[in-house]
């Protein structure tokens, strides 16, 4: 099978030197890529800015803004079977970002929000027979959040994690996540390396 994968922030510039994102290490979605590629299937990676070397014999495509992972995504999905979007893509981006550094002294009081592209929902009139995966990164009880997402995104298969956890979630090396799918089933897996988690 020839799998698509994201993983990592997404960064969503004020101006040339400053940028709203997340704390996404991309550790997941890199275990999930190299999983996939160990069991013979081909993987293309889109990653958003992250400091982990990319597992061997994977196209990677790097890309900063919501906006690049959305067209990569768009570009690349038309060859792939599965698409797992284990990426933290910034739900909102500044509605303007200024083409100088924005100045201390000149800083507007205010910062004025915009959302980003839901990149599940972008795609998946294009989902056909596909396996789409969704990640949900909560704070608290995730399944809720996750099953709504799960419904409105059309997926097959959503990972849901509490992402406050100081020994799961974001930054950490190991995870505790809850698989839900449209049926209604519900696996809880305990805690475990994220390379676990992959496989």
């Amino acid at each position: 099978m020839k799998i698509l994968v994201t993983a990592g922030p997404t960064r969503e510039p004020l101006d040339p030197v400053r940028f709203i994102s997340n704390r996404s290490s991309g550790k997941m979605g890199y275990a999930v890529a190299s999983a996939a590629a160990a069991r013979g299937h081909g993987v293309t990676l889109i990653s958003g800015p992250v400091a982990l070397q990319p597992p061997s014999g994977i196209e990677v495509i790097r890309v900063a803004t919501a906006e690049e992972m959305r067209r990569a995504v768009r570009r690349k999905l038309r060859g792939c079977d599965v698409l797992v979007m284990a990426a933290a893509v910034a739900d909102w981006r500044p509605a303007r970002a200024a083409a100088r550094k924005i100045k201390k002294r000149g800083a507007p009081p205010i910062l004025r929000l915009v959302p980003t592209a839901d990149i599940l929902q972008d795609v998946r009139p294009l989902k056909g027979r596909r396996l789409f995966v969704g990640f949900a990164a909560e704070t608290g009880a995730p399944t809720e959040e996750a099953k709504r997402k799960l419904k409105e995104k059309g997926l097959d298969l959503i990972v849901a994690n509490d992402v406050s956890r100081s020994d799961a979630g974001f930054d950490a090396e190991t995870n505790r996540v809850i698989l839900l799918t449209p049926d209604g089933a519900r696996d809880d897996w305990p805690l475990m390396p994220k390379v676990r988690v992959a496989v």
